[in-house]
């Protein structure tokens, strides 16, 4: 908590944190800069970690950065998470509609199980 305060308090200029560790509820409003160098395979885990910076007496924007080397599995875990974010809007965002508008290849997909790996 002394650590959030000072860093409130514009006495560090940088907090760094695990993903884990973000999304543990604090109040990081003071962070103009929010940059994932550890990427998580859920994306709500992520997302959790940025709110950090988005909490009630935000005053400026915040950017959200994430370091991502092409070809690396963190490459392939960012696809993964767009990909289960595009469905996730699918299916939530959406309601029931989105389910009639898959095609029946998509709606097969989305319930199959799949062998790990």
């Amino acid at each position: 908590e002394e650590l959030v305060d000072r860093f409130q308090a514009g006495e560090v200029p940088v907090f760094l944190l695990s993903l884990k560790a973000a999304g543990t509820g604090l109040n990081l409003t003071r962070a103009g800069h929010v940059v994932h160098f550890d990427r998580w395979w859920n994306p709500a885990v992520e997302e959790q970690a940025t709110d950090r910076a988005y909490r009630i007496g935000q005053t400026q924007p915040v950017q959200v950065h994430r370091i991502i080397a092409e070809g690396t599995v963190e490459d392939r875990i960012a696809e993964m998470l767009e990909a289960k974010r595009a469905l996730a809007d699918a299916v939530l965002g959406s309601g029931e509609s989105a389910l009639t508008e898959l095609t029946d290849r998509e709606l097969a997909d989305l319930v199959s199980l799949r062998r790990p790996g």
